[in-house]
């Protein structure tokens, strides 16, 4: 198991030509692409959320399309629509920047419901209906949303539904001292994020990306931490400061997590330790706490950390 192990450490040097810290963010989003998901970033603004995005897919060599959200984005605006030739009279589909392989959905929460609902299918079907006609996207067409915790005004919370279709949420936090020194050190070097493109980056062939993928299928899984990550979904569902537990499909996303941060490591094989590193950024965004622990300030991680703390790992 090599291939996903290389791409890792390929990403985390490339990054850190542009990107101070934020080292489980990185991997975090890598795993995300490794696994064929989405990822949700969550984060104060400047944060580093669209230069990260904009930078992996440089290195990844994989084509790149930004979508600022606001409150009156139509579906049209990011799946393209059918346009009119006057000369032929016939129409011709005009693709919108959902036709790409990376797609930044920069402060998605901003986005109406009728636009969120569109680009459902995209995520779970990698599929464009317009007009009743059938367009694919590409097969590793993956979607990076964000949003800013601090803001609900004009703000539209994301139904469960399509929070379920991110495989992982993402928390950037704030630097340490030390790393924020060296943030003010690049700038005045002469650092400028808007000129990401004259930088020099030691990119891979998307290939390498393919084959990461398909390493991840072929890790080994023992048949004790099949139950014991069906236990520890299970638990969730009974746990006294949670309202909603987690569903079977969440197992089966926790379980490709796992596999994936395996993968990373080069083993071929999953252990305990892969399950445990994948529960906040797979459960984080599936828990509804109750209200009384809300009040109690009572946060997602805190509460999913008990509960891997609670279920017995097997031996």
């Amino acid at each position: 198991m090599s291939a996903a192990a290389e791409l890792i450490q390929h990403c985390r040097t490339q990054l850190r030509k542009v990107i101070v810290g934020q080292q489980e963010a990185i991997d975090h989003i890598v795993l995300t692409l490794l696994c064929g998901g989405h990822a949700l970033l969550e984060g104060v603004p400047g944060m580093a959320k669209t230069l990260l995005a904009r930078t992996l897919a440089r290195i990844l060599s994989i084509e790149y399309q930004r979508v600022q959200c606001t409150s009156d984005l139509m579906p049209a605006d990011i799946l393209g629509t059918s346009v009119l030739n006057m000369a032929t009279a016939t129409f011709s589909f005009h693709r919108g920047p959902v036709f790409t392989e990376l797609l930044l959905v920069d402060e998605i929460n901003r986005m109406p419901p009728r636009t969120q609902a569109a680009l459902l299918e995209c995520m779970e079907e990698r599929q464009v209906t317009i007009d009743g006609v059938r367009h694919q996207l590409s097969p590793v067409f993956t979607v990076i949303g964000t949003e800013n915790p601090i803001e609900f005004e004009g703000t539209y919370p994301l139904p469960e539904a399509q929070l379920d279709r991110f495989l992982l949420k993402i928390n950037l936090e704030y630097l340490s001292a030390d790393e924020e020194v060296q943030v003010l050190g690049n700038h005045h070097n002469g650092f400028d994020a808007q000129r990401l493109d004259g930088m020099a980056f030691e990119s891979v062939d998307k290939q390498a990306l393919l084959s990461a993928q398909e390493e991840i299928k072929r890790v080994r899984i023992e048949d004790a931490l099949f139950r014991y990550l069906a236990q520890l979904v299970r638990r969730t569902r009974d746990w006294p400061s949670i309202s909603l537990g987690a569903s079977p499909r969440v197992a089966v996303t926790l379980m490709l997590a796992a596999k994936g941060l395996a993968a990373m490591d080069g083993r071929d094989y999953l252990i305990p330790d892969d399950i445990k590193g994948a529960a906040l950024p797979v459960l984080r965004h599936r828990l509804l706490l109750k209200p009384e622990a809300e009040l109690e300030g009572i946060s997602p991680d805190q509460v999913i950390r008990d509960v891997v703390k609670a279920v017995e790992v097997p031996r």
